[in-house]
């Protein structure tokens, strides 16, 4: 009689209080989930096919451990949320006090003050008030930990409504000469220019009379908690997957090249060789493959970027002496890596499917640009949902591909 001697699928515990104990949950599923699936691999050996309860088994593991990475991912945004304080200028504190007064009482005599002493308007045709300096810094601080591309890419702030950045399509010419020889005239460099526009995004969160008459309650602290979330949620998938049609253009929304065809305006993939999955045998050679498609200098700041499920699938894969790809973090807070390099779990990337661009592979500090205008406006409405408080909150974002040689695809498909 056969005892199954491999570790039961941990079960989801109750929501650790801190980062180390969430973490320590987390490398236990993950030792509980090396066990189970050397045990599966090791019946495909001796039997041709795994045991369907070891199968099973596996699966449980690596959906509970996707559970405990997001109890930690959650830890972690907490911890992002200080309370903002007092310090700065007599003037940002004048800026606090008014924006409150304006917030709270729909009063907002001192942020006209403050606007007449600046000589600048913050209503007019785009409506509604900046927030304090201290709100904005804090929304994009928030932002960057929850929307995985905005952490990863290079962020540009602008004061008009469209940054242009000139490139020169086939690079400037140089040449060595020596100390007294003449110098060549080099020829006139082409240039070609990429545009990234800033969109609106909007949230609209409600208040009621009692939480704006209540002291205690941080009504700063309480706009920017209540439109982080959304607003890093709608930028996630714009960075990913957005058309540029009123929104960011997402890196997967560009036209791609097979690897061997690439051309600058395209993105490089390199295929898997199997519609909708990996290749039965050497399945890790497309990553392989992938990683080596980017040049160099871009390798060294290169991340994986893909969802949960995909991260999943990989976490199976072991290397030719039986060592798992797949690390999980090395401490709390800190990102699992695949063959060296992070990765960030961008849950808009697509599952894995026929003809898919589910892994990306590269520098996005380099290759993709997050363009933010400056400040974040509110403009209170108390009478579209009476008796409730709306607050119309906008900022505008774009963000498109600056460098199309820093970014690699993995498509699943058999070309």
């Amino acid at each position: 009689m056969n005892v199954d001697k491999t570790p039961a699928a941990p079960e989801i515990k109750a929501v650790p209080e801190t980062m180390t104990a969430a973490f320590d949950d987390f490398m236990e599923a993950f030792e509980a989930f090396k066990e189970t699936n050397d045990r599966r691999l090791g019946e495909i050996e001796q039997k041709l096919s795994a045991d369907v309860v070891t199968r099973d088994k596996v699966d449980r593991i690596n959906r509970a451990m996707d559970e405990q990475k997001r109890v930690i991912d959650q830890i972690a945004l907490k911890k992002a949320r200080p309370a903002l304080g007092g310090g700065g200028t007599i003037e940002a504190a004048e800026h606090k006090a008014a924006f409150e007064t304006y917030i709270r009482r729909g009063d907002d005599t001192g942020l006209r003050d403050l606007e007449a002493k600046a000589m600048s308007v913050g209503s007019a045709a785009d409506g509604g008030y900046l927030v304090p300096d201290q709100t904005d810094t804090e929304i994009g601080r928030r932002l960057s930990v929850v929307s995985p591309i905005r952490a990863l890419s290079t962020v540009r702030q602008v004061s008009g409504a469209v940054l242009k950045k000139p490139f020169a399509t086939a690079g400037m010419a140089a040449g060595w000469v020596a100390e007294t020889a003449a110098r060549p005239q080099t020829t006139t460099p082409q240039l070609a220019e990429l545009s990234f526009p800033t969109m609106e995004l909007y949230a609209m969160p409600a208040a009621t009379a009692a939480l704006l008459d209540d002291a205690a309650v941080d009504i700063e602290g309480w706009i920017a908690s209540e439109i982080d979330i959304v607003f890093a949620e709608q930028e996630g998938t714009a960075f990913v997957s957005g058309d540029g049609t009123n929104k960011p253009k997402g890196f997967l929304a560009y036209p791609t090249a097979a690897e061997a065809g690439w051309s600058w305006g395209n993105l490089g993939y390199v295929a898997t060789g199997v519609d909708g999955g990996f290749a039965a045998s050497g399945p890790s050679d497309t990553l392989i493959e992938t990683i080596y498609a980017l040049k160099a200098g871009h390798r060294q700041n290169a991340s994986f970027v893909m969802n949960r499920k995909t991260q999943g699938a990989i976490r199976k894969f072991k290397d030719a002496d039986g060592n798992y790809l797949w690390l999980p973090p090395a401490g709390p807070g800190q990102a699992a890596s695949l063959m060296g390099f992070p990765i960030a779990e961008a849950e808009d990337m697509p599952d894995v499917a026929a003809d898919s661009l589910s892994i990306a592979f590269g520098d996005f500090r380099s290759g993709y640009l997050v363009v933010d205008r400056t400040g974040v406006r509110v403009l209170r409405d108390p009478y579209s949902a009476k008796p409730y408080v709306l607050f119309y909150t906008t900022k505008r974002v774009g963000g498109g591909v600056q460098n199309f040689e820093a970014i690699k695809l993995v498509k699943f498909a058999g070309a």
